[in-house]
């Protein structure tokens, strides 16, 4: 039978989904886990590769077992075999043809960032930083220039295995989620904290390529560029015209979606999670 599971984890000591040799993946959890599970050697595919560091809030994996389970026993007995970081929030079994990457019509990624002052401390590894302020309003006329299809080789890591550059990029949301102005009887000087929530979603995505576009909007809501000069950065199809590819530790891979037909679920308890 094949069976989809959804997965969420906290990337921070793992290097990507991929299978390593060092056995310190996702990827190598997962399959260590349906080992002792199952009893079986099994292999796993997902939905979308993540990086070393990225975390998920549903990762969406297809295998096909040579043993027979209800759905809950593989929630809880794969479980009971993973990491703490690394949880199966729902299993159900699919039709053959169902491909948790081919099947995908769209996937999207969440970026979490902190604006404040001081570095991170109780959330790091699970956000990105700016401790200078950032501008809304000029993030969001930059992001305009990225929506739709385009060759995105300006935002594409050199080790990137994708057949082509040009993806599609439906959507962008750019938003301030939480923040606070403290006095200057707290501190030292007034200053404001905050956390900033930017969504993307898109048919697929190149390797490092929303941690290089969030470069690119840090450098524009800091002011260091115009929010025209993403557009010139996307025009010049080389890695050379854009900013340094941002940190890993506050992206998170909000899943994919699929045809209802496939009957996968949309979301898990996790998405509550981030501000």
């Amino acid at each position: 039978m094949r069976i989809a599971l959804g997965l969420s984890y906290f990337g921070r000591a793992y290097e990507g989904w991929q299978s390593q040799l060092s056995g310190q993946t996702i990827q190598d959890k997962l399959e260590a886990a349906l080992l002792a599970f199952t009893q079986h050697p099994i292999r796993s595919h997902c939905a979308g590769r993540t990086d070393a560091k990225v975390h998920a809030l549903m990762q969406v994996v297809h295998f096909d077992s040579p043993v027979a389970r209800d759905n809950a026993s593989w929630v809880r007995g794969l479980n009971s075999f993973l990491p703490e970081d690394i949880g199966i929030q729902w299993a159900v079994q699919v039709e053959d043809a169902f491909d948790a990457r081919k099947c995908a019509i769209s996937r999207k990624y969440i970026y979490i960032l902190l604006e404040s002052s001081v570095r991170p401390s109780l959330e790091t590894g699970r956000v990105g930083w700016s401790f200078k302020p950032l501008n809304a309003a000029l993030m969001r006329q930059g992001a305009e220039h990225l929506l739709g299809t385009h060759d995105f080789s300006s935002f594409r890591a050199a080790a990137c295995q994708a057949l082509t550059p040009v993806k599609t990029l439906n959507s962008i949301k750019i938003e301030r989620t939480r923040s606070q102005t403290h006095s200057k009887d707290q501190v030292d000087a007034a200053t404001e904290t905050g956390y900033w929530r930017f969504e993307f979603e898109g048919n697929a995505f190149l390797h490092h390529m929303i941690r290089n576009i969030m470069g690119c909007l840090i450098y524009i809501g800091q002011g260091k560029h115009p929010p025209n000069w993403i557009f010139d950065v996307l025009q010049a199809k080389s890695r050379d015209a854009a900013a340094p590819t941002f940190p890993a530790e506050g992206l998170y891979f909000a899943g994919p979606q699929y045809d209802p037909k496939w009957n996968i679920p949309r979301q898990t308890p996790t998405f509550n999670f981030l501000p």
